[in-house]
């Protein structure tokens, strides 16, 4: 149970403003017309909003990479706010706040945000280290809405079908059920943070997973229809920033942050496939159609030595889920002697689709002399002081430095078949080492999440072959060859999504 004071040690990297009667006055009508309808929206002519009403929340990592990014970001917010007001908001970076791990899942730092702006504060607004805010229209925006009343705003998405990564919510009709797009930006008026707050300290979180955060924190908020939906904010935008449409009439777009440097070197990465004998002539085939041939070193791991492949006994006996004891033996596998030298090592299963390529972009951007573990991120028990975990099906990828770490630890499986990337992630956190989030990397097919969300990526990995033509998958999504879409793509990743 939370206490009425949550995070009351909280290290804040913002500004701790103490709010004057300076005001800004923007009201309502001078945005232009109205882009809601009544329906969805109480159009308040003569509201005025001050810019300190606002709180920004700033979704950042434990990272140094990511943490540089989120000060760029940050540093352009309060650089705006003062050509506006003699004193700027509050802006936070999440990472920062606490040494709680589950913060990043947003919910369960609601009492704190109740408690420390629920007076003084109208609007708690959360951006990506991508999301490029026009502050001035942003605020514009906001005072179209009664901010005395419960609000969720966003851009919204939807499932055309029900799907996995959702736990198949909405079945009859997923398309009916809007959750936010995190990039382009998502806010929440102060007496639905407050009574949210007040529900988290009252009642335990009930999922023990959080999985797509988007849509665990939109279906919370929802209640079953006892609580807000999400209101389509047509000006919270993901169109490239400097894009004529997001000059018209965007407050939030996507950034092109700095390129990080030249891609990683091929001969910096070591690929292991994890696989079994089962799977030997279904699954292996796929990838050497597909992407084996950009990977310099790969080896496939399985229970059956297969020198048509090849493949390598590892020593370890197949299990039907888990594969703890398979994954360890690979990180014990990459410090010995038995493979070159890399930088660093990515985990795959036999039905991971990636994209080397996009793979050695990303990693530019991160330091491997630091304990990075990188991939998309799950968590389990948050609300609880659970542990984030790198989900395996999309890729796990370590630095040498973190497969060190973890070994020198004496971190090991209980059983060969415990979930390795679960067992992996109650180590880092005892350890203290952050898990890193990229939504680049993806546990589902193409088919299974938002069109909208993966309009505005160049990703990295997909997983699972259920029902598709893998070969096709990988061809339309991740293969970067002659094809302009491909190319253009790949250039537009390095700015627009890392």
């Amino acid at each position: 149970m939370l206490s009425n004071k949550p995070h009351v040690g909280h290290k804040v990297a913002g500004c701790w403003i103490v709010l004057s009667l300076f005001h800004i006055n923007f009201s309502a009508g001078s945005s232009g017309k109205g882009s809601q309808s009544q329906d969805d929206m109480h159009v308040i002519h003569n509201n005025q909003l001050d810019l300190r009403e606002i709180v920004f929340v700033l979704q950042s990592q434990s990272n140094s990479y990511h943490e540089r990014q989120a000060e760029r970001r940050r540093a352009d917010l309060l650089k705006q706010a003062h050509g506006l007001t003699e004193k700027p908001p509050v802006v936070l970076l999440l990472h920062s706040l606490s040494d709680n791990e589950g913060d990043w899942s947003i919910l369960p730092l609601l009492p704190y945000l109740s408690y420390s702006f629920g007076k003084n504060s109208s609007w708690i607004v959360f951006l990506e280290e991508e999301t490029n805010v026009r502050m001035s229209k942003l605020v514009q925006v906001l005072a179209k809405f009664d901010k005395n009343k419960e609000w969720f705003l966003g851009k919204p998405l939807h499932d055309e079908e029900s799907t996995i990564i959702h736990h198949y919510a909405f079945a009859e009709n997923p398309s009916v059920f809007k959750y936010p797009d995190f990039s382009a930006a998502w806010a929440l008026s102060i007496p639905l943070v407050v009574r949210l707050a007040n529900k988290v300290r009252d009642e335990p979180l009930k999922s023990d997973f959080t999985i797509d955060l988007k849509h665990e924190v939109a279906l919370y908020i929802w209640d079953n229809g006892n609580g807000p939906h999400l209101t389509a904010v047509p000006e919270l935008c993901t169109e490239p920033d400097g894009s004529p449409q997001s000059l018209s009439h965007c407050a939030t777009s996507l950034s092109e942050p700095p390129l990080c440097g030249e891609p990683v070197n091929k001969e910096d990465i070591f690929v292991a496939v994890k696989t079994c004998r089962k799977f030997h002539s279904e699954r292996v085939p796929v990838i050497k159609k597909t992407w084996e041939k950009d990977a310099l070193f790969l080896e496939y791991y399985s229970d059956h030595a297969d020198p048509t492949i090849p493949t390598i006994d590892i020593g370890v006996p197949n299990t039907e889920r888990g594969h703890c004891g398979k994954t360890f033996a690979i990180l014990q596998r990459f410090l010995n002697s038995s493979v070159p030298k890399t930088k660093w090592l990515i985990v795959v299963d036999d039905d991971t689709l990636i994209s080397i390529p996009r793979l050695q972009i990303l990693l530019s951007c991160y330091n491997p002399s630091e304990p990075v573990c990188l991939g998309e991120r799950y968590g389990y028990g948050l609300s609880q002081g659970g542990y984030s975990y790198i989900t395996g099906g999309g890729g796990m990828v370590f630095s040498r430095e973190a497969v060190v770490r973890l070994l020198d630890s004496g971190c090991k499986c209980y059983s060969n078949d415990a979930p390795d990337d679960m067992v992996l992630g109650m180590c880092l956190n005892a350890l203290g080492l952050p898990v890193t989030h990229s939504p680049l990397f993806h546990q589902a097919r193409p088919e299974d999440y938002a069109k909208d969300f993966l309009a505005h990526q160049v990703p990295i990995s997909f997983h699972k072959h259920w029902n598709i033509d893998p070969v096709a998958v990988f061809n339309k999504w991740l293969r970067d060859d002659s094809a302009a879409k491909a190319s253009d793509g790949l250039d537009k990743s390095a700015k627009t999504e890392l």
